[in-house]
């Protein structure tokens, strides 16, 4: 992999710049705090993203890499990989989308994956290098360790975790020490006394204790609480009952009214039937009188006529003395006068009364019309009523038998509606003594089981406490696990690493060592036991402590350089931040020598804020591309 060029438009105190770079050696002069570290960091931040999180630092690298004059924040990297594919990398790190273009300048940006935290993870595809990784391996930034020699164990030490565990800030042996520490502190053993573990099974086994003591009252209470819990559920039923026969009185009272309200109607009613009738008994007796009188007429006729017919037929027929027959006739005569005289004057007297009896008729009538109007009236009001009554009835029973219906029977209370007002008075009364009653039982209930409950009031505590503590232990087993799960995985790395990976690592280290020091150091080895160890030209093996500090940083950056075939199929670049402080003019040369021979097809960036670099290069008739900022 190479990088072409960087495009920095604003990051950290740097804006506004352009820097090529060529495929092989490249350095980079910059007096201290002219930006060479903010120039390596821009490019792993092209790579990577910048994080807003400060993960342990006092200020996040987001914050600190924004712009100074508060201008755009973003810049443009360029790049080759070893196929030939050429990328360019646009990135605004306000925004969290970067764009990625091909050769052909197409944007291939959802080509790579996108994690919500990290965001496209473009280059971790393509090189299979995360940025800690390349922190740890390809890039190797200015040792920060005092030039006292009493400090040289702390390079020693990153070299001797390089070789045992891959990551020079990671140590095996400290790690274990940590692990097992951990195991001891935070957990314990059975052979510990006063750790977690151990406290809490001392804890566990009192409150078992206690608790077993506790449990010989618990039949007891058991039954007191069943019992008192069926009462309790008597009261509540009892309860609703009473309730719902409150509601029931209630309603039929407002009923009762609407009842005596029809009642009064209907007597109006049958007042006016009477009435009615009365009137109607009149009409039948005028009618009566007045056919009787026609009747009389009619018969009078009847008798007059027939006796005239018989009289004719007698003067006519019968041969009587003359003078005898005309006394017959004026006799008949006579008497039919005063007959008819009589029937006149009757009948003008029938006339009168036929006269008056039609009068009457007529207000009897009119006060029959008036009466059937008044008593239709009337029947309205009543059916008005009686619906209203019809509907209250109905509509308590839908209310009553819904707000009701998971607590009672429904034949319960239609029994219920079925009740007078007086009825249902008197089951209030008996239900209500019932209730009455049932509180006072529970009362007594309660009063006699209050010094057994007093006895297990501490047993939620107990019983509390006592799964806390075994949760407590749960976490610590968890711990106890992980630690162990932990301390076995690290060891089988570390095994695997030691019998595999260390071995090639030392004996590339040795190489690079022998170049290096142009012989005067050879072999280098490390063991659990004896740590890293140097074999010097006449064959002695000595600790690496007792090299001089320069020499340490020697095997440092060798061994970081001997990792970098392993960490990817990529040749990854070099990048040198200020990595030969200790060096003097011979190892400087030396090592840069070895480097650009070894290192061919590696791009080297090498970041230095002295003139040395370049006056051993130039020494070395060694090309380079020299870029200031």
């Amino acid at each position: 992999m190479e990088i072409k060029y960087l495009k920095i438009n604003g990051f950290g105190k740097m804006e506004n710049r352009e820097i090529n770079l060529d495929s092989n050696l490249n350095l980079i002069y910059g007096k201290n705090e002219s930006g060479k570290t903010t120039l390596l960091r821009f490019i792993t931040s092209m790579f990577y993203g910048l994080s807003k999180n400060k993960n342990g630092k006092e200020i996040a690298d987001f914050d600190r890499y924004t712009p100074w004059n508060q201008g755009e924040f973003s810049g443009k990297i360029g790049y080759t990989l070893d196929n030939g594919k050429v990328f360019e990398v646009f990135r605004d790190f306000n925004k969290k989308n970067t764009q990625i273009y091909n050769e052909k300048k197409e944007d291939i940006s959802k080509a790579f994956n996108i994690d919500k935290a990290r965001g496209n993870e473009f280059f971790y595809e393509q090189t299979k290098v995360d940025e800690t990784l390349l922190y740890t391996t390809s890039i190797v930034e200015q040792q920060k360790v005092v030039l006292d020699d009493s400090e040289q164990n702390i390079l020693t030490q990153k070299i001797a975790n390089l070789l045992s565990t891959g990551d020079d800030r990671v140590s095996y042996k400290k790690s274990i020490d940590k692990l097992n520490k951990k195991l001891i502190e935070e957990v314990g053993t059975e052979r510990t006394v006063g750790r977690p573990i151990n406290v809490i099974n001392e804890q566990i086994s009192d409150i078992s204790k206690e608790l077993e003591l506790l449990d010989g009252y618990m039949d007891t209470a058991s039954e007191i609480e069943k019992k008192k819990e069926e009462l309790s559920a008597g009261v509540k039923n009892k309860e609703i009952l009473l309730e719902i026969i409150k509601e029931i009185k209630r309603v039929k009272e407002e009923i009762s009214l609407e009842e005596e309200k029809i009642k009064v109607q209907t007597n109006i009613k049958e007042e006016y039937n009477e009435k009615i009738n009365s009137l109607n008994n009149k009409l039948k007796i005028n009618d009566n009188v007045e056919k009787s009188s026609d009747n009389k007429s009619d018969k009078f006729s009847l008798i007059i006529i027939p006796i005239l017919i018989i009289l004719n037929i007698l003067v006519n027929f019968i041969e009587v003395n003359k003078w005898l027959n005309y006394g017959i006739i004026l006799g008949t005569v006579i008497y039919l006068t005063f007959v008819f005289t009589v029937f006149m004057k009757n009948k003008n007297k029938v006339k009168k009364i036929n006269i008056n009896n039609q009068a009457e008729r007529l207000e009897i009538k009119k006060e029959l019309n008036i009466l059937e109007e008044n008593k239709l009236s009337i029947e309205k009001e009543i059916n008005k009523l009686q619906g209203v009554l019809d509907g209250k009835l109905k509509e308590a029973d839908i209310l009553i038998k819904n707000k009701y219906k998971n607590d009672i029977p429904q034949d319960e209370i239609n029994e219920l509606f079925n009740d007078s007002v007086e009825e249902l008075r008197n089951r209030l009364n008996i239900e209500t003594n019932t209730y009455t009653d049932m509180k006072v039982e529970i009362n007594t209930i309660e009063a006699e089981s209050k010094e057994i409950m007093s006895k297990l009031e501490l047993k939620p505590k107990y019983v509390e406490e006592l799964e806390r503590l075994h949760e407590q232990k749960t976490e610590a087993l968890k711990l106890e696990k992980a630690i162990n799960i932990a301390a076995s995985a690290l060891e089988e790395a570390y095994n695997k690493m030691k019998d595999t990976i260390t071995p090639k690592f030392t004996k590339e280290l040795s190489t690079i060592v022998e170049h290096i020091s142009d012989g005067k150091y050879k072999n280098v080895r490390f063991t659990d036991e004896e740590g890293l160890r140097v074999e010097k030209e006449n064959g002695e093996y000595i600790d690496a402590g007792l090299l001089s500090l320069g020499t340490i940083d020697q095997l440092y950056l060798s061994l970081r350089l001997s990792a970098l075939s392993e960490i990817s199929e990529e040749k990854m670049p070099i990048i040198l931040d200020e990595s030969f402080v200790y060096y003097d003019e011979e190892r400087l040369e030396n090592i840069l020598r070895y480097m650009v021979e070894t290192y061919q097809k590696h791009q080297i960036i090498i970041l230095t804020c002295s003139e040395r670099e370049q006056k051993a290069l130039k020494s070395l008739g060694i090309p380079y591309n020299f870029i200031e900022i």
